[in-house]
């Protein structure tokens, strides 16, 4: 077996300049989504969210970026998951975005609110009929005794919304935009002597900086 402390790999793909990058994060992090989407990367808008529940204790999961705006990121879930109830009592989060194939990372950190209700339908009715159902079958995050209890509640769904019944949004299900107070662009180089280029939200608008890796 490979030892953990074995395990590296040396990152020589480009650099990362502060002459690289746009004064704006968000037009820079659309740049970088592009290269990441134009890569065939498997799900480049997969990102890890992380949160802090009420005890102060951190959690974090992957979860799909459902938009990017000039207000920041948009991300859809439970209210009632543990997510949606950390994100209740504590509106601050932070995402990391990982493109190992262009040696690539993505760290924000932001406020976050939750979207209106009519911004929160439109991409709910987008969504497949399969998982408009399941988010009124899960209650997300609660414990179930089995599979064949959420399959149970699935087909209750169903039932009240047969087919040819379009199922409306639900009252516990939406989204949540975070808006950005730093974004790091951080770019892998060799001997672990990164690129990390982040931008700082400050009175005066953005302010870039070099990190030290």
């Amino acid at each position: 077996m490979t030892s953990l402390a074995d395990l590296r790999r040396d990152y020589a793909l480009t650099s990362l300049d502060m002459t690289d990058v746009v004064a704006d994060p968000i037009e820079q992090f659309r740049r970088w989504f592009a290269h990441a989407t134009e890569a065939a990367i498997a799900e480049p808008n997969a990102m890890t969210l992380a949160t802090v529940s009420d005890d102060g204790a951190p959690d974090a999961r992957i979860v799909l970026l459902k938009g990017v705006d000039e207000r920041g990121f948009t991300f859809f879930t439970d209210y009632r998951s543990q997510k949606g109830r950390d994100l209740l009592a504590h509106p601050h989060a932070a995402l990391v975005f990982f493109w190992q194939e262009l040696e690539r990372q993505v760290r924000i950190r932001g406020t976050v609110r939750m979207l209106d209700r009519e911004e929160s339908a439109t991409y709910y009715n987008s969504r497949p009929l399969g998982s408009r159902i399941g988010a009124w079958a899960s209650e997300q995050s609660s414990v179930i005794t089995d599979r064949r209890a959420l399959e149970a509640q699935v087909h209750a769904v169903e039932t009240r919304f047969p087919e040819g019944t379009a199922p409306p949004l639900p009252p516990h299900w939406g989204g949540y935009l975070l808006a950005p107070v730093q974004v790091e662009f951080w770019q892998g180089r060799q001997s672990r002597l990164h690129d990390r280029i982040r931008y700082r939200l400050t009175a005066d608008g953005w302010r870039t900086e070099r990190l030290s890796p």
